[in-house]
């Protein structure tokens, strides 16, 4: 009996001295779920820091943009300037990333440092000037010169058979001049290397009519020409698409288009391709848009009178702009840009007195020899000042706030502040 108690006393002994057993699979799912809390914990540390850098980031670009478009500059800093060798001016043409010097004695390529990249010598009488993306042509005006240059420098030069009234060139370097004689007048094409190319287009005022402008598209195979022609006593406006592609070989005379109506009672005074499907015309009765989206059926797209007298017209791929000056308001004059497709891009009303416009880069230059008035695109006014020497063109630096100012002597870079 006594055996049996000590046998129990001892069970009960051991039993008080066994150490439990840990549950180690309740141990590792809470090590799982508290690593999970800390991971979604981090995640949403992540997320959070990415919002708020993303609406930062945000907030400036907002900021930069909108100083950008509405700040106006008060007065400019001169980055640097650069003496051009004296020549009788005629005038200016953005070419490239630079500028075309033109003169009467000769053309000179600058760069945007205002460096001569290359000088062509010749001379001309009244040189005049047409640039079409890579290539730009001069022809002396009521003379027989014609030469064609790109940024490399001349590609080739032609002697007419007849005076040049006009000049025109693609971005292929194919050029087409208008010249004259008693007779009549005649479109004539030649190739970027000067030599003549087998197509002429011949008129008569009293048939088809005189042609008072010309225009080449980017590729050089369509033409659009302004005409004015008698209508009894009348004399009549006319603008005329002609196609010179395989596409036009099989409509007569490779007359695609012609338009009447629209200046019954006007005369036009400059055509122009803005682009590979848009063009237009400006009369004396206002803007006319075409659209060449369907080659062989040109068709005009907006229509938009003007009863104000047009005192500047300016182009380029992106834009049409025109300064109007107006009677009967308190601003002297009003500037109108429209998009390629005849959309009214701004409208904006000025009293500054000027002789130049131009666009570039987005933005809207007016001037005069001493003062210069920028709009951006959004119809804000950039700067409104005095220069301190001649201006004669102004295009877009390449920094931000920096503008090129080219003038008879020298060329500038300013920097508005």
């Amino acid at each position: 009996m006594a055996d049996t108690n000590d046998r129990e006393s001892r069970k009960r002994v051991m039993r008080e001295n066994i150490v439990p057993v840990a549950d180690f699979s309740d141990r590792e799912d809470d090590e799982e779920q508290e690593l999970r809390r800390r991971s979604k914990r981090t995640k949403r540390i992540r997320k959070t820091i990415f919002l708020i850098i993303l609406i930062l980031l945000a907030a400036g670009a907002a900021g930069i943009y909108l100083f950008r478009r509405f700040y106006r500059y008060s007065s400019y800093d001169v980055a640097w300037e650069k003496d051009l060798s004296q020549g009788s001016l005629v005038g200016y043409e953005q070419f490239g990333k630079g500028l075309l010097k033109y003169s009467r004695d000769g053309v000179t390529y600058l760069s945007p440092k205002g460096e001569e990249t290359w000088v062509e010598s010749y001379e001309m009488k009244n040189p005049v000037i047409s640039v079409n993306g890579k290539y730009a042509a001069i022809a002396d005006q009521q003379g027989n010169a014609l030469y064609i240059f790109n940024e490399d420098g001349k590609t080739g030069s032609a002697t007419t058979l007849l005076p040049v009234t006009k000049v025109a060139v693609s971005n292929t370097g194919t050029a087409a001049v208008i010249e004259e004689d008693a007779a009549g007048s005649y479109i004539t094409f030649f190739g970027k290397d000067g030599a003549a190319i087998d197509i002429t287009i011949k008129t008569k005022l009293s048939g088809d009519g005189y042609p008072t402008d010309i225009a080449l598209s980017p590729d050089g195979t369509r033409l659009m020409v302004s005409y004015e022609y008698l209508n009894g006593q009348n004399l009549k406006g006319r603008v005329v698409f002609y196609d010179f592609s395989e596409i036009g070989k099989s409509i007569p005379n490779r007359l695609v288009g012609g338009f009447d109506e629209p200046f019954a009672n006007s005369l036009v005074a400059e055509v122009g391709y803005l682009d590979s499907t848009y063009s237009f015309a400006a009369a004396d009765s206002g803007l006319c848009f075409f659209s060449s989206k369907n080659l062989t059926s040109p068709e005009m797209t907006k229509e938009i009178p003007e009863t104000d007298e047009i005192q500047n017209l300016f182009y380029s791929k992106d834009c049409v702009g025109v300064i109007l000056k107006e009677t009967g308001t308190a601003s002297r004059y009003r500037l109108e840009v429209y998009r390629p497709n005849g959309n009214l891009l701004l409208k904006k009303e000025f009293n500054n007195l000027f002789q130049y416009a131009g666009e570039d880069g987005g933005y809207i230059f007016i001037y005069s020899s001493d003062s210069l008035l920028i709009f951006n695109m959004s119809g804000t006014e950039k700067f409104n000042g005095s220069i301190d020497f001649p201006i004669a063109r102004v295009i877009k630096g390449p920094m931000p706030k920096e503008f090129l100012l080219a003038g008879p002597t020298a060329m500038k870079s300013i920097r508005l502040k």
